[in-house]
C-alpha cells in the first residue's frame, strides 16, 4: 500500500491519470447508504464513497487521486480516519490538502450565512502544505489556501516563493492544486470567497511559462478558464452543487455529485473532464 503522503508517481508510460474529488463536507464518519440520501448531510455521506467506487470502476488507469479541500462540514478527527481508511483501501497513491471547512466551523447552519458564527480550528495534520509530487514528466504543487476562521483563502507570500522556486528550478510542465478560487466565476457570492490577494499571485506566476493547470474545488461547479497561457478547472463537488451564474447564493438541483479525471500525457499535453456520479 502507498505510503502516505505520496511524493512521486511513476507509470509506464509516463502518462499520469489523476482523479480529482472535492468538497466531500462530511459530517459523520458513519455513510449513508442510498436509500437514505434524502437529507443534504446523507447524500454527502454517500456519494463520497460512491464516486470513489463508480471512479475507479472505469477503464481509465486511476495514477493518484488528489483531494481539493473541505473534507469534513465539522472538524473532527474521527470524520478524517474515515476518509483516509476510504482512500487507503483503493491501494493508489493519494493527496489531501485543506479547504476553509477544514479550519473553520460554522455554528448555525440553519441561519442565513451572515448570521453564522465561525469558529476557527486547527488543521488536521494529514493535510498538506507547499507539497510536491513529481512524475517522470510532471511536476504537481498542492497548496494550503485556507485562513483559520475564514470562508476566504489566501495564497501566503510564502506559499508565492515557494511555487516560483519549484517553477524556476525544475522545467517539466506544473499543475497546481489547491482549494480556493484564483479565476472569478462570474457568481458574486462566491467570488467574494475566493482566495484574496489571486491577483498578487498571478502576477508572479505569469512568467514561467511551464505552468500548465491549475485545479480547485471550493466553487461546487464545472468550469474552466483560461488566463495567461494557463487553464484553470474548477470541479464539482462530490456532494452538493451552487448553481452557476448566480449573484445570490443558490443550489443547483438538477446537477449530481462529480469528479474531475485529468490526463497528464508526457509530451506536456493535459486532458480533462468532468463525470457524474450515475445513481
Amino acid at each position: 500500500m502507498p505510503s502516505y503522503p505520496v511524493s512521486a508517481v511513476s507509470t509506464p508510460d509516463g502518462q499520469v491519470n489523476v482523479l480529482q474529488i472535492t468538497d466531500l463536507h462530511l459530517s459523520s464518519h458513519v455513510p449513508a447508504s442510498a436509500d437514505e440520501t434524502s437529507s443534504e448531510v446523507a447524500v454527502c455521506q454517500y456519494s463520497f464513497e460512491a464516486i470513489i467506487k463508480q471512479a475507479l470502476s472505469k477503464e481509465i488507469r486511476c495514477d493518484l487521486i488528489i483531494v481539493t479541500g473541505d473534507l469534513v462540514n465539522k472538524v473532527e478527527p474521527a470524520i478524517y480516519d474515515h476518509i483516509f481508511t476510504v482512500l487507503k483501501e483503493t491501494g493508489i497513491p493519494f493527496a489531501c490538502i485543506a479547504g476553509n471547512h477544514d479550519v473553520t466551523d460554522e455554528m448555525g447552519e440553519d441561519l442565513p450565512f451572515y448570521q453564522r458564527t465561525l469558529i476557527a480550528r486547527a488543521c488536521d495534520p494529514r493535510l498538506l502544505s507547499r507539497h510536491l509530487i513529481e512524475s517522470e514528466h510532471w511536476q504537481l504543487l498542492l497548496l494550503d489556501s485556507s485562513i483559520t476562521g475564514k470562508v476566504e483563502g489566501e495564497i501566503t507570500a510564502t506559499d508565492i516563493d515557494w511555487v516560483r522556486e519549484q517553477l524556476a528550478s525544475c522545467a517539466k510542465p506544473a499543475l497546481i492544486a489547491l482549494h480556493h478560487h484564483v479565476l472569478p466565476v462570474d457568481s458574486e457570492w462566491i467570488d467574494s470567497h475566493m482566495a484574496e490577494n489571486a491577483e498578487e499571485f498571478w502576477q508572479h506566476i505569469t512568467p514561467f511559462e511551464n505552468l500548465s493547470v491549475i485545479i480547485n474545488g471550493h466553487t461546487h461547479q464545472e468550469q474552466t478558464r483560461h488566463y495567461q497561457g494557463v487553464t484553470v478547472y474548477s470541479t464539482p463537488s462530490t456532494c452538493y452543487q451552487f448553481k452557476p451564474f448566480e449573484d445570490n447564493f443558490a443550489y443547483d438541483k438538477n446537477m449530481r455529485p462529480g469528479y474531475r479525471w485529468l490526463q497528464l500525457a508526457n509530451n506536456g499535453k493535459v486532458a480533462s473532464w468532468v463525470e457524474r456520479l450515475d445513481t
